[in-house]
């Protein structure tokens, strides 16, 4: 089997998993999102895990698993962005009295606030289902359209001293059907804004989704690794496969919050 075969069979099987969780919504799907920061802290950590002594690492993950007892247990947003800037602050000024750097706060941060970004996303509305469509298809279709469009027209290289692979056509032709893609959903769910807005909301998530895979891809570079982690069979880590998708969560989360609040911020987007 091909890599290209096995990733295909990976992204569906795992595809299938998160849309059925996504569908349910609840605890299943905040089980799934403190899984899934869980995994990516690990995956930071263990990166870097030579810049932490076992002290700060040990407080670290402490602190990470409070904020997901939150998540899980459903707590609202200000306790649980709230909990979460005080833990940042807590492993910041012990990193800072241990001379250990600021890599493992950077990592809690990363790892958890996409996490509750996309629980609030979800909700347990119609508004939150049709919110998490939307953000699935603009991020996944931007994904794999990018790479082949990229494959098959070529060009310019987008980043290559960060990710050789990549190049301004797949980015382009990522973006164009990523945005397509996201007013597929708009046409079939309905929205509160119009198709100019939530096409503008669609080319901002690809565009940010992309940075996230660049960024990712840096990090790695940084510390000389191929993969974040083995986890996922053709795809290597949990942080490989979210990249775009937790930095365009938080693009998503941030937008909707500001039109209709934290606790509910899909109800800006779609119809309750």
């Amino acid at each position: 089997m091909s890599n290209l075969q096995l990733r295909i069979i990976s992204a569906l099987v795992l595809g299938a998993a998160v849309l059925a969780l996504t569908y349910l919504g609840g605890l299943p799907f905040r089980l799934l999102m403190a899984a899934m920061a869980a995994a990516i802290f690990h995956e930071w950590t263990s990166m870097g895990r030579t810049r932490s002594s076992r002290a700060h690492f040990a407080l670290a993950w402490l602190l990470t698993g409070l904020i997901l007892l939150l998540l899980i247990a459903g707590a609202g947003p200000q306790i649980s962005f709230g909990v979460l800037c005080g833990a940042v602050l807590v492993c910041l000024l012990h990193a800072w009295l241990a001379r250990q750097g600021g890599w493992t706060a950077a990592g809690l941060l990363y790892a958890v606030a996409p996490a509750l970004a996309l629980s609030f996303l979800r909700s347990d509305s119609l508004a939150g289902f049709a919110a998490m469509l939307f953000l699935f298809a603009v991020v996944w279709v931007t994904d794999i359209l990018a790479y082949f469009t990229g494959r098959a027209v070529g060009g310019p290289k987008l980043a290559p001293s960060i990710s050789p692979g990549k190049t301004w056509s797949g980015a382009i032709g990522g973006t164009v059907f990523g945005v397509i893609a996201g007013l597929a959903v708009v046409a079939w769910t309905g929205s509160l804004l119009g198709t100019a807005a939530m096409a503008t909301v669609a080319l901002c998530l690809s565009i940010v989704s992309q940075l996230g895979d660049l960024f990712e891809s840096a990090m790695k570079r940084r510390h000389g690794v191929k993969d974040s982690g083995n986890l996922i069979p053709g795809h290597g880590g949990v942080m490989d496969r979210v990249d775009g998708l937790v930095a365009a969560a938080a693009l998503f989360y941030l937008i909707g919050a500001f039109i209709a609040g934290g606790a509910s911020p899909a109800g800006g987007f779609f119809q309750p």
